[in-house]
């Protein structure tokens, strides 16, 4: 099970390749939000995302011999871009199995950075049944995107990093606010903050309609899904909270946030006049709670990942088109 030793261990393998992103904020954000804002700008890390940290965490813990026979993943698009760089930068083979549906910025991504990309329907085809057989074709390592100790113990120098910037504000108390699908950069974070700064509580957040982890904290056992599907914010969406996740997010986390696709859409646009950086809809939920669930927050400062930026032309001009 991850705790904080090993997400220690993990920043310490991912010095020199993981980018430290900083803390960014804007008076006009804070005065729409009521209390101070400070993003972490996930969106600025290798391949547009948080999972990069997650994937090299992962690759890096392997056995050499095992890593040389190529990984493999399951992925909408910003976990198979992390592993498809990481397992380049190891010089090992990637095969990446991806929805169709998935955004093709994310796909053609994926792809250049030198992964197999094998397509599946959503709908029709067993993701698992297809990577079970390429797996023992070919003898690959899966690298899952969320419910895998390695992957969350990379997630979690995020929280690392954000701890350290809270201490250096003189920062002791406040949210911290979290873009959540399985939950692997959310348990992270919590387990990062319940060492370093235990007066920041991680919260999940999440689109309306797919607030499975938001769901699962308040009854107090796994919720699922009832769609897996047709969300903007694809690259948050999962069937439910992993069973190594949700017992983190349990212990350590604050009640979830839920928004709307057009909050989310809103807050793109604001990202992007106000701090000039891109950020996709499922890597803006937790600035969305931000700024349009003041109320739901306590204090005087709130802390809000983006987690990815990997947003199609036209979505993102839709976002700008009606909100900026």
């Amino acid at each position: 099970m991850t705790d904080i030793t090993m997400i220690r261990a993990s920043a310490a393998r991912l010095a020199g390749h993981a980018r430290r992103t900083p803390l960014l904020s804007s008076l006009f954000l804070d005065e729409i939000a009521g209390r101070r804002v400070f993003v972490k700008p996930e969106c600025l890390q290798h391949t547009g995302s948080f999972k990069y940290r997650g994937a090299r965490s992962a690759i890096s813990a392997l056995d050499p011999d095992t890593r040389a026979h190529g990984v493999i993943a399951f992925s909408s698009g910003n976990h198979a871009q992390g592993v498809a760089l990481a397992a380049n930068e190891f010089g090992v083979p990637s095969v990446i199995i991806m929805p169709s549906d998935a955004p093709r910025t994310k796909i053609d991504n994926t792809r250049a950075l030198g992964a197999e990309v094998v397509l599946y329907d959503r709908a029709t085809e067993d993701r698992d049944a297809i990577g079970a057989r390429l797996s023992g074709e070919r003898g690959l390592t899966l690298i899952k995107p969320y419910d895998e100790p390695q992957v969350i113990a990379g997630q979690g120098t995020v929280g690392l990093e954000i701890a350290e910037a809270a201490a250096a504000l003189g920062i002791g108390t406040a949210d911290v606010l979290v873009c959540c699908g399985g939950g692997g950069l959310t348990s992270g974070i919590a387990l990062a903050l319940e060492a370093d700064a235990p007066g920041l509580r991680a919260r999940p957040c999440e689109p309306e309609g797919f607030d499975d982890a938001t769901r699962s904290l308040a009854s107090g056992r796994i919720e699922r899904n009832t769609r897996l599907s047709g969300s903007l914010c694809d690259a948050i969406v999962t069937p439910q909270p992993g069973n190594i996740t949700f017992p983190i997010m349990q212990r350590l986390c604050g009640p979830g946030l839920v928004v709307t696709e057009d909050e989310c859409l809103h807050a793109m646009a604001l990202a992007f006049s106000r701090l000039r950086i891109v950020a996709e809809p499922g890597g803006a939920v937790a600035l969305a709670a931000a700024l349009f669930r003041r109320d739901q927050i306590e204090g005087d400062a709130v802390f809000a990942t983006i987690s990815g930026g990997n947003v199609d032309a036209d979505v993102f001009r839709e976002a700008l088109h009606r909100f900026a």
